[in-house]
C-alpha cells in the first residue's frame, strides 16, 4: 500500500490483534516482491488496486488471503471495516514483534528486521528529546511507510506527543514546499538527495513562507548553511539504521562532516577486521550496542545465521565505515556493504543482477554504484555492466527499456554498459573493482535517453 490513512489503519489494526505488520515497497515486482512476501511468511495481504496485478503475479497468496483497499470487490478493505471491531486489544509485551521492516543485507537479498513495540516507542522518544519536538508540531514526512522515517520517526512521535503527522504520498521536489505550506508543517525529515533536489528549484519569494523551524536527516550537504539561510530554518543530522535505531544524534553545533555524538545508553566502537578498537581519527567499521532493552532489532526473521553474524563478539556490525575524533564527534565515511545508495534508497546490487539475468541475452550482470551529482558524495547512480550470451545481439537502450518495464523504478539503472567480459575470482565472484565507472549509455527515467 502507498501512504494513506488506510495504510496506517492496517498497521495499528494488525498490532491490536497482536500480529506483525509488514509494509512492502510498492515498487517491487517479480522476484524481489516474491522474496519479500515469502521471507515474511505472510498469511494475509491488503493491497491498493493499482498493485494487485503485481501481487497476483508473485503467486504467493490464495484469492481469499488478499484484500483490496476500496469497495470494488468481495474481498475489500471496506468489507473488513464492516466485519466489526476488536473490543479489547491483545495483551503484548514490550518485546513482542510489532513489524518487519526490510533492509539491504551485507550480502544476498534484503532481510526482514524484527522490530518490537518498544523499539518504535524508544526511537520516537530519542528523536523527540534530541530535537525538542513539541505537542504543537506538525511533522511532515515525504517518505513511504515501509521506511522507519514515516513510522518510528514520524507517526509514533506524533502519537506520543499529541502532535500532528502529515505523510506525503511521495516525495516531489517541485511540490515539496507547497505541501509544507498546505499542511502547516513545522518539522520535516530528509535523506539522500532530497535537500539537493529542493535546493535546485528556482528561488522564489515564497521560500521562507512557511512555519518550519527545523528539519532533520542525512546527509547535511556542503551547501547546508546556504540552505538554512535561503529557507530560514535549522538542519540537524544523526546516524542510525533499522537494525540499530538512533545511537548517534546531533546535540548543539557540530564540526563539518560529523553526524553527531553517541547517545546515552549506547556504545560505539570503530574497529578493524578483528573487531579490535582503532585510535581516534582512524576509519574502521562502526560497531554498536546498547544497554536499553529492545533498542535494537531482534534479528532477521527466519535467518538466524545472518543474525548471529551481525552480532559477532556481542557488537552489532553496521557494515559502515566511520571514525571518531578526540572530542567524541562521529563521522560517517562510507559503506562496506555491496549496497548502492540512490536517492535515499538502499538498493541491494545482487537483486538488480538477478533481475538482469532473467533477460534471455544476458550471460552475466554486475550492478554497482557510480558517483552522483546529488547528495554531497553520499549518493550514487546505478550502473550495470552486462556480458551478453554468445550469438546474441541487444543494445543498451533495449536492455534499459526492458529493465524499466520489469523492475522497480528505483532499481532501474542510470547507466548500462555492454562489455566483452566480466572478470570473476576463482570462486566465481564478480571482480567489481575491475569494472570501469566510465563508459556505457546513460539514461534518465524521467525524460529521454542520452548517450555518454
Amino acid at each position: 500500500m502507498g501512504n494513506s490513512l488506510e495504510a496506517v489503519h492496517t498497521w495499528f489494526a494488525t498490532n491490536r490483534l497482536g500480529a506483525t505488520w509488514v509494509p512492502v515497497n510498492v515498487e517491487l515486482k517479480s522476484i524481489s516482491l516474491r522474496h519479500v512476501v515469502v521471507s515474511a511468511q505472510a498469511r494475509l495481504a491488503i493491497v491498493d488496486p493499482e498493485f494487485l496485478t503485481d501481487l497476483e503475479d508473485s503467486k504467493v497468496f490464495l484469492p481469499g488471503q488478499v484484500f483490496v483497499n476500496g469497495s470494488g470487490s468481495n474481498n475489500s478493505l471496506a468489507g473488513l471495516y464492516r466485519v466489526g471491531q476488536v473490543e479489547h486489544a491483545v495483551s503484548v509485551l514490550p518485546s513482542t514483534p510489532a513489524a518487519f521492516l526490510y533492509t539491504s543485507g551485507t550480502t544476498g537479498k534484503s532481510k526482514p528486521c524484527i522490530l518490537s513495540h518498544q523499539y518504535f516507542i524508544l526511537q520516537a522518544f530519542e528523536l523527540s528529546d534530541a530535537f525538542g519536538l513539541r505537542q504543537d508540531d506538525v511533522l511532515f514526512c515525504p517518505f513511504p511507510l515501509f521506511h522507519a522515517d514515516a513510522t518510528a520517526l514520524t507517526t509514533v512521535p506524533t502519537l506520543l506527543l499529541g502532535a500532528t503527522a502529515a505523510l506525503s504520498v511521495r516525495f516531489s521536489a517541485s511540490r515539496f514546499w507547497d505541501e509544507i505550506r498546505a499542511t502547516g508543517a513545522t518539522v520535516y525529515d530528509f535523506m539522500g538527495a532530497t535537500l539537493a533536489l529542493t535546493y535546485k528549484q528556482v528561488p522564489s519569494s515564497r521560500d521562507r513562507d512557511h512555519k518550519v523551524r527545523l528539519a532533520w536527516g542525512v546527509p547535511i550537504p556542503h551547501f547546508g548553511k546556504e540552505y538554512e539561510e535561503r529557507f530560514g530554518h535549522r538542519l540537524f543530522t544523526l546516524y542510525g539504521s533499522v537494525e540499530a535505531s538512533l545511537p548517534i544524534m546531533q546535540k548543539g553545533n557540530l564540526p563539518i562532516g560529523s553526524c553527531g555524538r553517541v547517545r546515552p545508553g549506547y556504545q560505539l566502537r570503530i574497529a578493524n577486521e578483528l573487531d579490535e578498537p582503532l585510535p581516534a581519527n582512524t576509519p574502521g567499521q562502526i560497531l554498536l550496542r546498547s544497554d536499553k532493552p529492545n533498542a535494537f532489532f531482534q534479528g532477521y526473521f527466519g535467518n538466524p545465521d545472518s543474525t548471529i553474524d551481525s552480532f559477532a563478539n556481542l557488537w552489532f556490525h553496521s557494515g559502515d565505515l566511520g571514525k571518531i575524533d578526540d572530542d567524541g564527534n562521529v563521522y560517517f565515511v562510507g559503506r562496506i556493504k555491496d549496497v548502492i545508495r540512490r536517492r535515499g534508497e538502499n538498493i541491494n546490487a545482487s537483486e538488480i543482477e538477478e533481475e538482469f539475468l532473467k533477460h534471455p541475452s544476458v550471460a552475466t550482470a554486475a550492478a554497482f554504484g557510480i558517483p552522483s551529482d546529488l547528495g554531497n558524495g553520499t549518493e550514487e547512480d546505478v550502473k550495470v555492466a552486462v556480458e551478453l550470451r554468445d550469438e546474441t545481439t541487444v543494445t543498451e537502450l533495449e536492455l534499459w527499456t526492458w529493465a524499466k518495464a520489469n523492475m522497480a523504478r528505483f532499481q532501474v539503472p542510470s547507466v548500462i554498459h555492454i562489455v566483452q567480459e566480466i572478470k570473476k575470482t576463482p570462486t566465481g565472484k564478480v571482480e567489481k573493482q575491475a569494472l570501469s565507472k566510465d563508459g556505457g549509455q546513460r539514461f534518465d527515467i524521467r525524460t529521454t535517453t542520452n548517450g555518454v
